[in-house]
């Protein structure tokens, strides 16, 4: 539970609306607070820049933790990206050029400002993490340090485009996501009547964004720029890394500590994709306390130890049975006085038939196949959780039925993992398109399994990402399969499982046609990377999530959230349909009606992959008085055998007269997908 503050250092006043001009004369819109005396003693600025909507989207967020820092004497300014929010020009894709050199004129303009040291930090989670630091690559001056969370160093192999070459259904439903907000018109209490005009072109520029995605689904140009693993040495200012063992943004973190040369510090939680702060599952912890101590130290030259101890600080995770959602993990804070860490070592378990057999054991080579059902992933859950509606794997024992599986003994004692496990196989496939997916379970004493983590691989990707080639049928390959970090305490009793299958569908879109695996066991290895600590090892804690007293918000219709997986016996058709509707919501102080409503289906016809398909749909509304805007759009993509089909509609409404509809038709041709 969030402890609201309502007494801070500093007195604060807040600025609604503020333009912001930008080089080539677009004005963005922003927010700020900053402390009443910070016009006769200037303060450091705090930019948080991204496309969300600061009036309505992220004003309950923003109103938590802007005064809360603006109360412990920074100038916090709240910048919506061009095309959004009140600002204006249109939003026509992620991390534009055009995207990172506004934000280095912002900070411009920020520095010059009288009530401002000139001394400047960004911030931010997911956009706003990846906007933090893709511009502190950049290296403007003034840009001190940065605190970033939910975020990646590599566009192409670790977002929710593309994992191990393999093509995300998360892709489809980021582009519904931002097809819906890229499209909203401003709010005319603050722009005036240039509304309509400034929403039409935002309605005339728009369109579904995994248009271009699919268009590059191999790691090329377009994704290596505002990547910073292509440079690490780009980044030379202190780093504040965050992210969470729930979302798909776990991985980043230990990338970022083990390859930036700068001060840097790492905290990875048991959280989906949000703030620590705001963190679900639990424990949720006081991490506005820690930025505060950050810019402290690097903003006002306070020495405060913020750098002392671990460099990174994980939540170890206990054993839980497999659900969609927790309130809370148990486990407990662990710290690591650098990462790679020495308490770290490369453990190797060889695959036997049906089991992992133990280090250094010699057992025999034999030819095991799998060729998976469509069904293997319906209960994979999301790439990135979000906690709501319940998103998290359930339990894997039907996914495990059209799986290879391999698993140890009950283990003797418990087993701390913390890293990237790798699964090495000696693999062989039957059709030139092939991919691989592997699971790692905790598998309770009961049978239950609590999926852990997981990797995927796109078989014509692996030699690199940048030039996939074919897979020669039936021949062998030696290939490594990355799972994604954790810290995970296997107890004494339990079994540790490895589950390999041919598909994984919704999480990932499946080959053009079914396909049949061949594994060689002795010669393939899952290699974990096991934590051993000698000694007692110091208690870690954090202060109690605290945040200033959020806005005051009225819901007028319930939301509804819902995750459900059918299958019907007669036509033997399968979907997963999500439902993320937030209601309808009231902003007291200045009378704002939104509506949010999102639909998701994946659905598909027995084993058949060609009736593989999703669709997207959003519902937007804005209400004020005798005043109504409304947005609808959708996406559905299918494929054949060698290309996708997208067909995408927007429909914009002002009160009930529709004022724009809008069609795409695309075909796209399969590259090694």
């Amino acid at each position: 539970m969030l402890r609201e503050v309502s007494s801070l250092p500093y007195d604060i006043t807040a600025y609604e609306h503020v333009w912001i001009t930008v080089s080539d004369g677009t004005r963005l819109a922003g927010k700020i607070w900053r402390p009443v005396t910070s016009d006769r003693e200037p303060v450091p600025g705090l930019l948080e820049y991204i496309p969300y909507r600061k009036r309505d989207l992220t004003a309950i967020r923003d109103s938590i933790h802007h005064p809360y820092l603006a109360g412990h004497g920074y100038a916090c300014v709240r910048v919506d990206m061009r095309g959004t929010g009140e600002s204006e020009g249109v939003l026509t894709d992620e991390y534009l050029e055009q995207e990172q050199r506004d934000a280095e004129d912002v900070l411009a303009w920020l520095a010059r400002q009288p009530w401002c040291t000139g001394e400047l930090g960004m911030f931010g989670i997911s956009w706003g993490g990846f906007a933090a630091l893709q511009v502190a690559a950049r290296q403007p001056p003034n840009l001190r340090a940065i605190a970033i969370s939910s975020f990646t160093d590599d566009r192409y192999a670790d977002d929710f485009h593309y994992m191990g070459g393999c093509l995300l259904s998360d892709n489809l439903a980021e582009s519904g996501t931002m097809f819906a907000y890229s499209t909203l018109p401003p709010d005319p209490e603050l722009v005036g009547e240039r509304w309509r005009d400034m929403w039409r072109d935002r309605l005339e520029a728009s369109g579904p964004w995994v248009d271009v995605w699919l268009r590059h689904q191999r790691r090329d140009s377009y994704w290596t720029h505002a990547s910073v693993n292509e440079t690490y040495a780009d980044v030379r200012c202190p780093v504040l890394a965050t992210s969470g063992w729930a979302d798909g943004y776990s991985n980043a973190v230990a990338r970022l500590l083990a390859n930036v040369d700068v001060p840097r510090k790492g905290l990875i939680g048991p959280w989906s994709h949000k703030y620590p702060h705001l963190g679900e599952p639990g424990p949720a912890i006081g991490y506005l306390q820690e930025l505060v101590r950050w810019w402290d130290h690097w903003l006002k030259g306070e020495d405060n130890g913020v750098l002392d101890g671990p460099m990174l600080v994980t939540w170890m995770q206990d054993s839980v049975p497999p659900s969609t959602s927790y309130h809370q993990r148990p486990g407990r804070w662990v710290g690591e006085p650098e990462w790679p860490s020495p308490n770290v070592r490369p453990v190797a378990f060889p695959l036997a038939r049906h089991r992992l057999a133990e280090p250094g054991e010699h057992v025999a080579r034999e030819e095991l196949t799998v060729q998976s059902p469509l069904s293997v992933g319906q209960f994979a859950g999301k790439w990135a959780s979000y906690n709501a509606p319940p998103d998290l794997p359930y339990d894997q024992r039907e996914e495990d039925g059209g799986s290879l599986v391999f698993e140890t003994e009950p283990l003797a004692e418990d087993v701390e993992v913390l890293g990237a496990p790798r699964v090495t196989l000696d693999i062989a496939a039957d059709r030139p398109v092939a991919m691989v997916a592997v699971r790692l379970s905790d598998v309770l004493p009961d049978g239950r399994a609590t999926r852990v983590t997981y990797g995927l691989l796109n078989l014509t990707h692996r030699e690199g990402h940048e030039r996939p080639e074919p897979v020669v049928p039936g021949e062998r390959y030696r290939v490594t399969v990355d799972c994604n970090v954790l810290a995970q305490r296997f107890p004494a009793g339990h079994r540790i499982r490895l589950s390999v299958s041919s598909s994984y569908w919704p999480l990932a879109w499946p080959p053009p046609e079914p396909v049949r695996l061949s594994v060689w066991t002795s010669s393939s290895e899952l290699v974990l990377p096991v934590r051993e600590v000698a000694g007692e090892e110091p208690v870690i804690e954090f202060g109690e999530p605290e945040g200033a007293t959020q806005i005051v918000t009225r819901q007028v219709r319930p939301g509804r959230h819902s995750w459900t997986v059918s299958r019907d016996l007669v036509r033997y058709e399968s979907a997963l349909d999500i439902v993320k509707d937030s209601g309808t919501l009231v902003f007291e102080d200045h009378d704002l009606e939104v509506t949010r409503c999102a639909r998701e289906r994946y659905s598909w016809v027995a084993d058949d992959f060609e009736t593989v398909g999703g669709v997207t749909e959003w519902t937007m509304g804005f209400a004020r008085g005798d005043w109504e805007a409304t947005t609808v759009t959708r996406q559905e993509l299918t494929c054949t055998r060698t290309e996708f089909r997208l067909h995408a509609r927007l429909d914009a409404y002002e009160g009930t007269k529709r004022v724009l509809s809008r069609n795409w038709d695309r075909v796209i041709p399969r590259d090694c997908v």
